[in-house]
Formats: structure tokens, C-alpha cells, sequence
């Protein structure tokens, strides 16, 4: 029997998920964009690249040509980052399993998409390009985990949100393992806009957790790092969730519980705690390296995101939260904050200054 099971995209994320479906005994293809990658992974069984240290099944193999990994397969997990995915998927557009609705789709991808009608959640722009069979059936797959942890096994909860009840299970069913629980979900809006919009919030507690480090090595300093410590970070986690279901709520999320669930509070504190997470290492190191120095803006920022060395989403769902915030009329003044610090039109120091004189400290 033919591979049934294909992963678009060798990222870190994407590897891990392909990894834990293959390990169930399942072949998977996994498509990989750079040739030095596909045949690291192909001859020994590593993601040196993108997860270092993990050695991989025999049963998974990667293909650059993206016809060989999608044509023909009954499940297809896209896992391209939010900045190349409408891209990638409209390369699929033409392979007769995808044209024909045979082949079920998730997605695991965070962020926003850029339209001609402004920023969108991911689903409702693919289903936009997407054949009719698609609509109301796609399933978005996210929660509070980290690449690293998943292909180790270590226990992660995810959720599989989509209008239609029998995709969700089948994806759950696929990805559930010993260490990896899945969840159905209805809240399809409210899941996306979740796992995008706390990249940004991370962003912010990198920040956070920059001047606590520098007011831990000062002690006798009396700058406004002082202020900082550990119940700070807990009042910005609490105002960053409030700002996401507020945009959530916005864009027609339709439980309450998405927010207090894995997919709101735990991915966020996942994303803004963990040592793994790239929001937080980029917030980190706009104070600590000074990175957003040789850019002039968000958009140069976004256009020479290479130079940075990693693909931090929170950048972009800045952007796009900005515009989405506007739309709605809506206050939500650390997303806002994050973005002016991108755009250069603020930095850090004047931003929490700013925002603790907006708490009233």
C-alpha cells in the first residue's frame, strides 16, 4: 500500500509531527523545500538543521518535488510557515488527489495570511483557493507545545478544531499517541486566532524576562528593571490572554472555554515560559543583542527575517494583529505596544513605561 500520510514542510514542527505518526507504524513523506535537508534526512535519519539530535524513523523519507509528497495521499498536513504557506498551496491546486476532495487536510501552521482583504485567518484563506469540498472541513490543528518535547515524547496536549466533526477525529486519531493527547474542537476561528496572536504576547514577556535578568545581575540598580519579577510576568500573561480572546471574540470565536483551555492559556504560557520558544528568544534579544537595529521598520524587518538566523511568527502576527485590532476598534494596548517597537517607532524601556503608567504604577 502507498504512503497514505504526507507532512508539507521539514521545519522543526512539522518533523516532529511526521515523527510521532511514523512512529505509530505508519509511512510518511515528508516535503522538504531545501535539498541538503531532504537528504539528511533521507540517508541519516536527522533534521540536523531544524531539530538537532533526533534521530528519525526508517519509515519516514522526504522528497524537494512536492508533487511526490502530496499526489495520491489520503491525509496531508501542512506545516509551511504562515509567510510561504498560501504559496505552497496553491502549488497543490493542480495534483488530482487535492483537485478531486480525496485527500483530507489540516493544518498546523500559526499566524495570519495577507489577502487582497487584509490579514485573514488561515483557514477561511484556503478555503478560498481550495476546491468546494474543502469548505467547512479543513481541520486546524495547534495547543501549547514545542517541537523539541514532541519528538522526545514527552507529554503535550494538542487540539484539532473543525466544522466537520469527522475530520477532527480522524486527525486525532492519527496523531494521538502515548505522549501526545488531541482534543476535538468546534471553535475553529477562536483556535487560530488564539495560537497566532500569542506569538505576539511572547514577543512582549522575552522583553519581560530580559530586564528581570538585568535587574537580577544590578540588584543595587535603580532602573526601571528593578521593578520587575515574577508577578509581573504573571500580570502580562493575564492582560496578554485578555487581549487575545478580545480579538478573538471579534472574529467569531464561539466558546468561551477556548480561552482557558490548552489552546488559549496553556499554549500561551508554553510559548512565553519555555526555552524553546523563538517568540521569546526574539523579545529577549531585542533588548539584550540590540537585533532590530539595522532595520527601519516592521516590513524591512519582515522582508530580511533571514538575517535574524529564525523565523519568530510573532513578527508578522504583529502586523497583522495591528491592522485587525484597528479594524475591530479595539484597545489592546501590549500587541500595540509590540508592534511600534517593531516599526521603530518606540523601544522597549518606553513601552513598559508607557503601559505601567496606563496600569496606573
Amino acid at each position: 500500500m502507498p504512503t497514505q500520510i504526507a507532512v508539507i514542510g521539514a521545519g522543526a514542527w512539522g518533523t516532529a509531527v511526521a515523527k510521532v505518526i511514523a512512529e505509530k507504524g505508519k509511512d510518511v513523506i515528508i516535503w522538504s523545500r531545501e535539498e541538503d535537508n531532504r537528504d539528511d534526512i533521507n540517508a541519516r535519519h536527522r533534521n540536523s538543521r531544524y531539530l538537532p539530535g533526533i534521530v528519525l524513523p526508517e519509515n519516514l523519507t522526504a522528497t524537494s518535488c512536492i508533487e511526490e509528497a502530496a499526489s495520491g495521499r489520503e491525509y496531508l498536513i501542512l506545516a509551511v510557515p504562515s509567510l510561504y504557506l498560501l504559496g505552497t498551496v496553491k502549488q497543490l491546486l493542480h495534483i488530482p488527489s487535492v483537485r478531486e476532495g480525496e485527500t483530507v487536510i489540516a493544518v498546523i501552521t500559526k499566524g495570519f495570511l495577507e489577502t487582497a482583504k487584509g490579514p485573514r485567518l488561515i483557514l477561511e484563506t484556503l478555503e478560498d483557493y481550495l476546491p468546494g469540498f474543502y469548505r467547512q472541513s479543513l481541520v486546524y490543528i495547534a495547543g501549547p507545545s514545542h517541537a523539541e518535547e514532541v519528538s522526545q515524547g514527552k507529554i503535550t496536549g494538542l487540539i484539532a478544531a473543525s466544522e466537520n466533526a469527522k475530520n477532527s477525529i480522524r486527525f486525532r486519531d492519527l496523531l494521538k499517541s502515548k505522549g501526545l493527547f488531541v482534543f476535538s474542537s468546534f471553535d475553529v476561528r477562536g483556535v487560530q486566532v488564539a495560537a497566532a496572536a500569542k506569538n505576539v504576547i511572547a514577543i512582549a514577556f522575552g522583553m519581560l524576562s530580559a530586564f528581570i535578568a538585568m535587574s537580577e545581575k544590578n540588584a543595587s540598580g535603580g532602573g526601571m528593571d528593578a521593578l520587575f519579577g515574577d508577578g509581573t510576568e504573571s500580570l502580562l500573561l493575564a492582560a496578554g490572554l485578555n487581549e487575545i480572546q478580545t480579538l478573538g471574540v471579534a472574529m467569531g470565536a464561539t466558546h468561551p472555554e477556548t480561552f482557558t483551555s490548552i489552546s488559549g492559556i496553556g499554549d500561551l504560557d508554553v510559548t512565553c515560559r519555555s526555552v524553546f520558544g523563538r517568540n521569546r528568544r526574539f523579545g529577549k534579544e531585542i533588548v539584550e543583542k540590540k537585533i532590530l537595529e539595522p532595520f527601519k521598520d516592521i516590513d524591512e524587518l519582515i522582508g530580511r527575517i533571514g538575517e535574524i538566523g529564525y523565523l519568530p511568527e510573532g513578527l508578522v502576527a504583529a502586523k497583522y494583529v495591528k491592522t485587525l485590532a484597528d479594524k475591530h476598534k479595539l484597545k489592546m494596548p501590549i500587541s500595540a505596544g509590540i508592534y511600534q517597537i517593531l516599526n521603530r517607532e518606540i523601544d522597549p524601556v518606553t513601552f513598559l513605561g508607557s503601559y505601567l503608567n496606563e496600569l496606573g504604577l
